[in-house]
């Protein structure tokens, strides 16, 4: 069992006088951890004690704070394997993909260490008698709202630019993984000086007691629901709010590809992680001419796919982060099955404890259905077929988010259609995943908004402020 303890002006173990929540092991719904929960009287004090640190850690050399920035992903990489334990602990995920988490946020950790001193601002081309410059300044005080389905990398992301551009930040770890966030916060804290990190655990109320105060940026990863909740708190605090909310990733599967190297990309876009993953493929749009073959190898690949506790080293498919969610899922995939949808494989919720939910495929979906609409997040793949790569890519581009989207096609000017046409903040060419380091896109749309990742996230977290000096009585210096 974890037990998390809340980090308020430099002081471990404060508050938490709102009760307590207990996580339970989606594989077998054993508690993991307790966390306390937060009062909105408590949030306000670590408000009121974060602003107190402000001015201190803004005003310390930018080389001093990316040396304390290393030293926090040192102190993270550290703990590496108590970290991953305990994300597959709270939500499931395979434990090698939690191991894959954490590097990844070590990773950015180092890489905003090394992005962030070399920031400055721009000098303006004025008359001889002044001098003109627009200098970065950090913004002051960030809230910080994390999700449980990638929380390491997530968070490590968020907290990383936010800290090394000179902020100091509240961070709310997800209900549903907040011993993660507890031991990320506790290796971070040991490199920090105290204050410029606090940690604040429990539920939605302490999310949205912390997006309600005077703080100068929002930064939310979750739900669309919740984001437009935050950004109408924003609205009425005057906190910049960054989002990057739900999304209903599309795969375009066009004519002449071929259909079992596009079922293996599908399968790793819907069935990684449980379907738990921002950019997942939610949908598939496959070109007649290849669909009968196409389906045929994603069913074949999601029958491979081997269930089980994320703790078990054979396991490809973890359980869902709760039942809860299960029933979501599952109760989307019953819902097209009624609509005249065929459920190909999985598609029943199986015998014994956790949240398991096996790999589906649902064929013979319509593009107005719910399950192709809106957000499932979990291990199901149902395709559309189309009989042309325009109907494809006009099915994918008529959806309210704008996450990211991925087109299979050997056609050049297919793809130049494709990235060019399609709305949304990342488009991925023959390649379900990937990327060059240090990439970054704005989501548009019901999936947020400003950039959440790439050097770009430095520049959410400062405000410019524009300078001029002239000499007096209009002389030179």
């Amino acid at each position: 069992m974890y037990t998390v303890a809340q980090l308020i002006g430099g002081v471990w173990g404060a508050g938490g006088a709102g009760g307590e929540l207990v996580v339970r092991d989606p594989a077998d719904g054993s508690p993991v951890t307790t966390v306390p929960v937060a009062t909105a009287d408590e949030v306000a004090k670590a408000v009121e004690a974060a602003r107190g640190a402000a001015a201190e850690w803004a005003a310390t050399a930018p080389a001093e704070r990316a040396a304390a920035l290393h030293r926090a992903a040192d102190a993270v990489a550290a703990v590496a394997e108590e970290l991953a334990q305990a994300t597959t602990a709270e939500m499931g995920k395979p434990l090698d993909d939690a191991r894959g988490g954490v590097a990844a946020g070590v990773g950015t950790l180092r890489q905003y260490a090394e992005l962030g001193p070399v920031r400055g601002g721009r000098t303006l081309h004025g008359p001889h008698s002044a001098l003109d410059f627009m200098a970065p300044e950090p913004r002051g005080v960030v809230a910080a709202i994390t999700p449980w389905n990638d929380p390491l990398a997530v968070s490590c992301g968020l907290l990383g630019a936010a800290l090394v551009t000179g902020n100091v930040v509240l961070y709310k770890p997800s209900e549903r993984t907040p011993a993660t966030g507890w031991l990320l916060a506790r290796a971070l804290d040991s490199a920090l000086p105290a204050g410029v990190l606090s940690l604040l655990t429990g539920g939605g109320e302490v999310g949205a007691a912390l997006a309600g105060q005077d703080v100068d940026v929002v930064a939310h990863v979750g739900a669309t629901a919740t984001g437009r909740s935050i950004a109408a708190a924003g609205a009425r605090t005057g906190a910049k709010v960054l989002l990057e909310n739900g999304g209903s990733d599309p795969l375009v599967v066009d004519a002449g590809i071929d259909p079992i190297w596009a079922a293996e990309q599908a399968a790793l876009g819907c069935f990684a992680n449980a379907g738990q993953i921002c950019v997942a493929v939610e949908r598939i749009y496959v070109h007649r001419d290849v669909a009968e073959d196409f389906v045929d190898a994603l069913v074949e690949r999601a029958e491979a796919l081997r269930l089980g506790p994320g703790r078990d080293p054979g396991t490809r498919l973890g359980p869902l982060v709760d039942r809860r969610h299960r029933d979501h899922v599952h109760g989307q995939v019953t819902a097209a099955a009624a609509e005249g949808a065929r459920v190909r494989t999985g598609g029943e919720i199986p015998d014994g404890p956790g949240a398991f939910y096996p790999a589906t495929v649902v064929a013979d979906c319509r593009h107005e259905m719910a399950l192709v609409r809106e957000e499932t997040f979990g291990p199901v793949a149902p395709v559309v077929v189309v009989d042309s790569f325009s109907e494809g890519l006009r099915c994918a581009a008529d959806s309210p988010y704008g996450l990211a989207a991925t087109v299979l096609t050997g056609s050049m000017s297919h793809a130049h259609r494709a990235w060019r046409e399609l709305p949304v903040g990342t488009v991925k060419i023959n390649a379900v995943f990937g990327g060059a380091p240090g990439g970054a896109a704005q989501p548009r749309r019901g999936s947020g908004q400003g950039f959440g990742y790439g050097p770009e996230l430095l520049d959410e977290f400062t405000t410019v402020k524009a300078v001029h000096i002239e000499a007096p009585g209009g002389g030179h210096w």
